[in-house]
């Protein structure tokens, strides 16, 4: 009879600890704030919540998006007080919640756009491939950092080119190419977002970590959406093959030299 009592006992007890630490971290979500955990990136938490990168990083003063740590409180734009995830399906802020049997082409008749400019607006590989409650960037609405449908940049405007096929970027200033470099991108596992994307963060040397990877000082790092960014790169030399987690990389050589040719702003155009 003792040992029963002990044993229910500590099955008991280890319940009561297991849902003191499940309970807190769901109030957190609730609350509009987010508690960072063992293994997590800004990037796999802004996929978590449907929100950008930079939006947390704005949202929290944080300079430097691969530098967050174990137990860090982030505030979670837009999921704030009782304003829940958006669950009557309506859009808001040119972002769509996906009800119940909806699919990509009716989400883009309703809202006068195609099913590839979705697709492309949040790094949707295969369209087909969208699930209830996920939050949608519709192009043309809103603030969000793609936009810009399929207008050609300004005469004289700086633009990078980025075709996916050759593995090969083009910089470029209205129709006149600058400089070309061959780069490796994102690998089938892994793929590079297609789309229209701005660059909003430099850094000269950051740190990146992931699934199966952490890196020191990558150099001369340019974010244009969510975690994905054009970067220098010491770890290999396969250029003109996929090799990537998603990102572009460079040459250091070829990416000191972009970084310090492309501002904030500067559009992207990725492609195949």
């Amino acid at each position: 009879m003792a040992k029963a009592f002990f044993r229910v006992s500590a099955v008991l007890l280890v319940a009561v600890v297991l849902l003191s630490l499940i309970l807190p971290a769901a109030a957190y979500a609730a609350d509009g704030v987010h508690v960072v955990r063992r293994g997590e990136t800004l990037y796999s938490i802004a996929r978590r919540y449907g929100v950008s990168v930079q939006a947390i990083a704005s949202a929290n003063g944080i300079r430097n998006p691969s530098r967050i740590y174990t137990g860090q409180r982030l505030r979670i734009p837009g999921k704030g007080g009782n304003s829940g995830s958006g669950s009557s399906g309506s859009s808001s802020g040119g972002t769509h919640v996906v009800r119940r049997g909806e699919n990509l082409s009716l989400i883009a008749r309703r809202y006068g756009t195609s099913v590839q400019a979705i697709a492309s607006a949040n790094g949707i590989r295969y369209p087909s491939r969208i699930y209830t409650g996920q939050r949608l960037r519709i192009p043309g609405r809103g603030s969000g950092g793609q936009g810009g449908g399929s207008k050609p940049p300004a005469s004289g405007t700086k633009w990078i080119e980025v075709d996916l096929s050759s593995q090969r970027i083009a910089a470029r200033q209205g129709d006149a190419v600058i400089q070309r470099m061959t780069v490796s991108t994102g690998t089938s596992r892994y793929p590079t977002p297609t789309g229209r994307f701005r660059i909003y963060a430099k850094y000269r040397s950051t740190n990146m970590s992931g699934p199966g990877y952490n890196l020191k000082g990558v150099p001369h790092t340019m974010y244009f959406y969510k975690g994905y960014a054009l970067h220098g790169t010491y770890w290999h030399n396969n250029f003109g093959r996929p090799m990537s987690h998603g990102c572009i990389n460079l040459t250091r050589w070829d990416a000191a030299w972009l970084y310090n040719w492309a501002p904030n702003g500067t559009l992207v155009v990725i492609h195949h």
